[in-house]
């Protein structure tokens, strides 16, 4: 059983237990709850449900682990004829979400797969 879910404008193949690092969700904590309302595609072993775009009433749930970087990117600009450059980086952050469950919100707060 696995989805396909849309956040911070790239998509992603979740199934549950999958650790995921998306882009920095603002405005939560570690250990803080999630729900991932665009969920684009969704495959159970036999039937699948596609959205147009996305999937109405149907969600993927997770759980926020922490903030992590990614990989340094080093980029370098060179004018030689001036014997001139410029080195500068960049480490972007993410949000690691362990997936905890995909499906329908049920009334008591839970998730059901």
């Amino acid at each position: 059983m696995y989805a396909i879910i849309k956040t911070g404008g790239k998509q992603y193949r979740v199934s549950v237990g999958d650790m995921v690092d998306v882009e920095l969700l603002n405005d939560t904590d570690q250990g803080a709850n999630v729900a991932f309302g665009e969920v684009l595609f969704f495959f159970d072993g036999s039937a699948t449900k596609i959205g147009q775009p996305h999937i109405p009433d149907f969600q993927v749930f997770g759980e926020v682990i922490g903030v992590v970087k990614g990989d340094k990117i080093t980029t370098l600009k060179y004018k030689r004829s001036h014997n001139q450059y410029r080195k500068w980086g960049h480490r972007q952050k993410y949000t690691r979400i362990k997936i905890t469950g995909i499906g329908n919100q049920n009334k008591e707060g839970n998730h059901g797969s």
